[in-house]
């Protein structure tokens, strides 16, 4: 079976068409990612009762230790 030849003019055409493709792919996947993070964002944040009622982590003067605060 011979070698097969491409000529510089196709591969190079080919290249184009790959990269191209590469690029469409990577646009509609960072455009699809930006519209679900706006969606998060956009949600109305939990009640702020709930939030006060859930513990925090304070830090100890004494020891430098984390602990939990009500």
């Amino acid at each position: 079976m011979p070698p097969l030849f491409i000529p510089p003019l196709v591969k190079i055409v080919l290249g184009t068409f790959g990269a191209a493709a590469v690029v469409h792919w990577v646009v509609k996947e960072v455009r699809r990612i930006n519209a679900e993070l706006d969606r998060v964002s956009s949600a109305p944040v939990g009640d702020a009762m709930a939030r006060q009622a859930l513990p925090t982590l304070r830090r100890d003067p004494r020891t430098g230790d984390w602990r939990l605060s009500s």
